[in-house]
């Protein structure tokens, strides 16, 4: 069994996704719009440029995303993506294009659990916790 995160947007999927793309080193394996999809024809003009459905491999795992359909996006709340990053010097690159145009919650920091840990919530939306254990 995988969890996969799915994220909801509110017509940014697309920039949100080339944006994670790059930052994250990951590797877009799908992008479809709704216009592109087999339900196109009952996509409203205004959506058919919008994703119906994106992934991303990062590594083993899958982000997976989409534009909710037109009245339907909800702000994330309670929940945020985790990122455990084996090296410091990467959490706090990550970290920083993450919250760039972002709202950061707990700056980057050394914690009794952590060499580096910290909270933000991205320019698309998207909560985010970047974690860099320590050595066992």
């Amino acid at each position: 069994m995988r969890i996969n995160p799915h994220l909801s947007f509110n017509g940014q999927c697309r920039e949100a996704f080339k944006f994670y793309e790059k930052h994250l080193g990951g590797k877009i394996t799908l992008m479809m719009t709704w216009g592109e999809s087999p339900i196109g024809t009952r996509a409203s003009p205004d959506q058919s440029d919008k994703i119906l459905h994106a992934s991303l491999t990062v590594g083993q795992d899958v982000l997976a995303g989409a534009d909710a359909p037109p009245g339907h996006f909800r702000q994330p709340q309670g929940f945020a993506v985790t990122l455990d990053i084996a090296e410091a010097a990467e959490a706090d690159r990550v970290f920083a294009a993450l919250a760039e145009g972002g709202t950061v919650q707990m700056p980057m920091q050394e914690t009794f659990w952590a060499l580096r840990f910290g909270m933000l919530i991205d320019r698309f939306g998207t909560p985010w916790m970047i974690n860099c254990g320590r050595p066992a």
